[in-house]
């Protein structure tokens, strides 16, 4: 058995033959017949993400900031942190303070990038940047949600988060992105 490359090199598959592309509004649907970097050779199914970015906001009393949202794909309301896709040739920081003043109606003045992770790399190559939002303000006039999206801003503190996540109750938990930038904002938050 041989070593393998290590965690985190890229290493490209060869593209033997495009048998499938289809391009939706934000996203590329591929199917390609693919040559693996340990020469097996097989047809995969994948999704070409242009990239999100993640806000985790926290008031001044140390309450965090989501949203309550339909997500068609799983037919159900769910919280998460405010969240967006990145626009072509837009800055993460800049999609996700975009993002916020758009879903909840508040702005961060001090910014904290906590690090990028693959959603579901499986089937995707969606790169989530994650930040960490305080010094929130509350915005008189907020920007206009998008047209699709119906929002509910939700103040819970960590306590209550922990719990939400810790239920294992799929039908009141977070999604996977709010989980990770979650604990991701922690070591930054001492006094919670």
């Amino acid at each position: 058995m041989h070593e393998l490359p290590p965690i985190g090199a890229i290493i490209d598959s060869e593209v033997l033959l495009n048998r499938l592309k289809y391009q939706g509004r934000k996203y590329t649907y591929r199917v390609d017949r693919l040559k693996l970097p340990n020469g097996k050779i097989g047809d995969y199914e994948y999704i070409q993400h242009p990239g999100a970015g993640i806000a985790i906001p926290i008031t001044a009393d140390a309450k965090f900031v989501l949203v309550k949202q339909y997500r068609f794909a799983i037919s159900r309301y769910i919280l998460e942190f405010p969240a967006g896709t990145l626009e072509p040739n837009e800055d993460p920081a800049d999609t996700i303070k975009r993002e916020l003043e758009e879903e909840t109606g508040f702005r961060g003045h001090t910014w904290q990038k906590l690090g990028s992770f693959f959603l579901c790399p499986g089937y995707s190559d969606e790169v989530i940047h994650a930040y960490l939002a305080q010094d929130l303000e509350k915005l008189t006039h907020p920007p206009a949600a998008d047209e699709d999206e119906e929002i509910e801003v939700v103040l819970c503190d960590r306590h209550e988060l922990e719990q939400l996540i810790n239920s294992g109750d799929i039908g009141t938990s977070l999604d996977a992105k709010s989980i990770t930038g979650f604990y991701l904002a922690l070591k930054y938050l001492d006094n919670l």
